[in-house]
């Protein structure tokens, strides 16, 4: 194993203070807890919070301030952040109006922010939260039960946040996120497997010409493994796979997301991108927003996944597009 780290136990600790450094004009760590806020005033507005394990970088503390999230608790690396971490968020972030928690669909993040949510409230903390589960590859794997929470999580902060920002109450933020996660569908495929620091080695081996579809942010197995194709065959699966979970109709608007899972060239994105759009045109789906970067990654595996959101409000289309002053937006 070949990493820029010291002592793998302090990755996550080193990493945030890094962070916190590089980037101290936009957020601050919290003293005494792997949490990232970000500085803008206090406006008394709802405050939306995320997290979870850390290795999914720039997720989630990169989407950090103004008009995204107000506060994102790290966990170690693939591993859940403990309850206390989480009821620190959310008084790091909390304003007078709410704090809104976005979940991915994983067991132990279910359980310690929802241990958390008990907690704040009896602090009369008012919170509310919605579990995103966009992962359409497969229904259960590891960690979870049903649909996995993975990249679309993103769309979701910068839609709820643009909510916050625009004064919506936490009843509303719950409202629409509500409406929102079940118009976000993904599927991702992998190259290689990702190494965590303390373990040492891939969590999972695939030969040089093979690939998976399906594959989960912390390595859960996906739906198939196949001989290494071309961006356009590669496109062709995934695209397809997500419209027929839509089966989009006349008049529908769509936004796509092209998310690198940490260690896939730019270039490479790119070109996927270019199949994906032509694919898209030839099943007449009409897409009026994308995004490509990496936004949701699995720190050194190859690969990435691929959103489709369903753009059924208005709203959420402006939302997207607003400008917001965070670290990786």
């Amino acid at each position: 194993m070949k990493k820029i780290i010291n002592d793998p136990k302090n990755v996550v600790t080193e990493m945030l203070d890094g962070m916190a450094f590089a980037h101290d004009d936009l957020v601050h760590r919290v003293d005494g807890f792997e949490i990232i806020a970000r500085n803008a005033e206090k406006t008394g507005k709802v405050a939306i919070i995320s997290g979870g394990g850390s290795g999914h970088e720039p997720s989630h503390a990169g989407f950090v301030g103004e008009g995204m999230l107000s506060a994102a608790v790290c966990g170690p690396v693939f591993t859940s952040p403990t309850p206390d971490q989480v009821l620190e968020a959310i008084k790091e972030a909390d304003e007078g109006a709410g704090v809104f928690m976005v979940i991915k669909n994983y067991s132990g993040d279910i359980m310690n922010f929802e241990m958390a949510q008990e907690m704040a409230e009896m602090e009369d903390i008012k919170v509310a939260s919605v579990v995103v589960d966009d992962d359409i590859a497969v229904e259960d794997s590891l960690y979870t039960q049903g649909r996995r929470g993975v990249a679309g999580t993103v769309l979701v902060h910068k839609i709820l946040g643009d909510a916050a920002r625009n004064g919506k109450s936490l009843e509303e933020i719950k409202e629409i996120a509500e409406q929102l996660v079940p118009n976000i569908h993904t599927v991702g495929l992998a190259l290689s497997g990702a190494t965590v620091p303390e373990v040492g080695k891939p969590g999972f081996e695939l030969a040089d010409d093979e690939i998976e579809y399906g594959i989960g942010i912390h390595g859960e197995p996906g739906y198939k493994r196949e001989k290494m194709k071309s961006s356009h065959e590669l496109a062709e699966e995934l695209v397809t796979k997500l419209v027929d979970s839509f089966q989009p109709k006349e008049g529908e608007e769509y936004g796509v997301l092209v998310n690198g899972m940490g260690a896939t060239p730019l270039m490479e994105l790119y070109v996927f991108a270019n199949d994906v759009e032509k694919i898209l045109a030839e099943k007449n789906v009409s897409v009026v927003y994308k995004k490509l970067g990496n936004y949701m990654t699995s720190i050194d595996m190859a690969g990435l996944s691929l959103t489709l959101i369903r753009l059924k409000d208005k709203e959420w289309k402006n939302a997207l597009n607003a400008p917001v002053t965070t670290i990786a937006w």
